[in-house]
């Protein structure tokens, strides 16, 4: 039997400065789905790096050395945090990932782009592409059948959230946008909700900073140019997919000076980091990270606890079906084995009585016999993958080709 495997890392058990060593991007992702063979599909994202293999023999072992590689000097603190789970917990899991209940924001419906993305870009065959399928199923049934994604807290909104806590009264309020994405844009149209001004957009690629900086009646400016402009913003907000810091405790020291101990708010939500982490020591300095938003947003999940009850319920009920089809692999190739057994005796037998039956009648008789085999063999296939499903199919499939005689005309030739 194929065996499921995923070896993970995520928000629960490891902080931000860990994830980030693990961090890949979706091209790193697909190099990484490609090195480790076989079926493989590589999931990074800001919450989660996590691999997904399926082999006929163990690949716990094969992920975990992969993953733990890209640790580096941290692998000891990457072993303390790792997950490791196998076929029906595993399955569970992605699904559970795939309807944004394992997210830091329950319900939030970027991951499912993010799985979509992970699956386009792996390595998958026949299980995991079933596995894939299955989960942005079940993402869409959650978000469908649910009310868990509605109006759902997210990080931007956390973002906007914080800001609005540091300083009580966002208007006009600067604020500095780092990077031209998804979560950047998010983030400023809740600050804007709120009062705030985004005066600067910051971007490694300019046009598409002027694109966004068009939207929000802000400038547009190249990313490597912001550390004038450190001076005059209130809130820089920053979710660019640089692979380092972009803005250093140095370049913000130089803007202090300028300054005259005007208080700055820095919400990083890049994985990797993109704001140098030392910068929080510094005097009327606030930096916070995606993990450190995590109290804003447990806040304004109360009122959805119910729909995550219905949702877990649901996401419960695909990981059944998927340990059902799963478990039947097992038994397929039998069954398939005493279907092409049945069909060979019976041509076998229409071939010896050909010359005695005219054109209708043997249409007839192949019409009969056809229907015969059909309803012999339907109760037996029934029952085998019940038994696969009850962990006996094995046993089952076993006995089966021991009766008809599966395999052994293949050992005689």
């Amino acid at each position: 039997m194929t065996a499921l495997t995923l070896v993970g890392v995520s928000h629960h058990r490891a902080p931000i400065e860990l994830r980030e060593r693990v961090a890949l991007d979706l091209g790193a992702c697909r190099a990484m789905a490609q090195r480790l063979g076989g079926e493989a599909v590589v999931l990074s994202t800001c919450n989660r790096t996590e691999f997904y293999l399926a082999r006929e023999e163990d690949a716990e072992e094969e992920a975990v050395a992969a993953v733990t590689e890209l640790a580096g000097d941290r692998a000891a603190d990457l072993a303390a945090a790792l997950y490791r789970l196998r076929d029906e917990a595993a399955a569970l899991h992605l699904f559970r990932v795939a309807a944004g209940l394992d997210s830091l924001v329950p319900g939030e419906g970027e991951i499912l782009g993010q799985v979509r993305s992970a699956f386009d870009a792996g390595a998958p065959g026949p299980l995991l592409d079933h596995l894939f399928r299955q989960a942005l199923h079940t993402g869409r049934r959650v978000r469908v059948e649910t009310a868990i994604g509605e109006s759902p807290a997210s990080v931007p909104s956390a973002a906007a959230a914080l800001a609005q806590q540091v300083f009580g009264e966002l208007r006009g309020r600067r604020v500095l946008l780092l990077g031209a994405g998804k979560i950047s844009e998010a983030t400023a149209r809740n600050l804007v909700s709120r009062g705030a001004e985004i005066a600067v957009v910051a971007n490694r690629t300019i046009s598409h900073g002027e694109d966004l900086a068009r939207k929000l009646g802000a400038r547009a400016l190249a990313l490597d140019a912001v550390a004038a402009e450190l001076e005059y913003a209130d809130v820089v907000v920053s979710a660019t997919s640089a692979a380092g810091p972009v803005v250093s405790r140095e370049t913000v020291v130089h803007a202090l000076r300028a300054r005259k101990g005007r208080p700055l708010l820095l919400v990083d939500l890049a994985v990797p980091r993109d704001l140098d982490p030392a910068i929080n020591g510094l005097e009327g300095c606030f930096l916070y990270d995606v993990d450190d938003l995590k109290g804003v947003v447990e806040e304004t999940l109360s009122g959805r606890r119910g729909e995550a009850a219905s949702a877990e319920s649901l996401v419960a009920e695909e990981a059944e079906r998927f340990r059902d089809w799963h478990a039947a692999l097992d038994v397929v190739p039998t069954i398939a084995s005493l279907r092409a057994l049945a069909e060979e005796i019976r041509d076998s037998e229409l071939a010896r009585a050909g010359g005695r039956l005219s054109e209708t009648e043997r249409r007839h008789v192949e019409s009969v016999t056809s229907q015969i085999l059909a309803k012999l063999l339907h109760l037996p296939t029934i029952r085998m993958k019940e038994a696969a499903a009850a962990a006996d199919g094995v046993v089952y499939a076993d006995v089966v080709r021991h009766l008809f005689g599966l395999g052994e005309e293949e050992r005689r030739r």
